[in-house]
């Protein structure tokens, strides 16, 4: 983030879009005791700051679909911590909901979200291909018993 630290406000306008990312700025506004114009600025400042970096679609089930497939990737760069490429790769991997640089004998922590197990193994394949990893160790996730979000 290049900008000022977070304050309270801008904390509580992060968990309300964490909970409904589509709320009206009208509704967002009245729920943090700000004017909507201040409430846009403060989100398009966060935008512009890297704090918001996106917005998603989390698909339910009301379609009859079977529920979505999560897997863990651990990753080990052939280059351990320099270089960016294999970064850039995941990043443009709409199935990769999460990248965590590790210490420790694996460099990645890749979380997968994907629609079958058949996704998630291309994901894994093009991963895998990357030049610069060196190996991954893939665990795919039975049940979640605990989810407490993204806050």
């Amino acid at each position: 983030m290049t900008g000022a630290r977070l304050d309270e406000i801008d904390r509580r306008i992060l968990a309300e879009l964490a909970d409904d990312a589509r709320i009206q700025l009208v509704t967002l506004a009245a729920r943090v005791h700000l004017s909507r114009n201040a409430v846009r600025q403060r989100i398009e400042r966060m935008e512009r700051d890297g704090v918001i970096a996106g917005y998603t679609l989390v698909r339910g089930r009301a379609d009859g679909d079977a529920r979505p497939v999560s897997a863990v990737l651990f990753v080990y760069r052939v280059d351990r911590m320099r270089g960016g490429q294999v970064l850039a790769e995941l990043a443009a991997i709409p199935e990769v909901v999460r990248c965590d640089i590790l210490a420790g004998e694996f460099d990645l922590l890749v979380t997968v979200q994907a629609d079958s197990m058949d996704r998630v193994g291309d994901v894994w394949e093009r991963i895998a291909a990357l030049p610069d990893v060196a190996n991954t160790v893939t665990s795919v996730s039975l049940t979640t018993v605990i989810d407490r979000g993204t806050r």
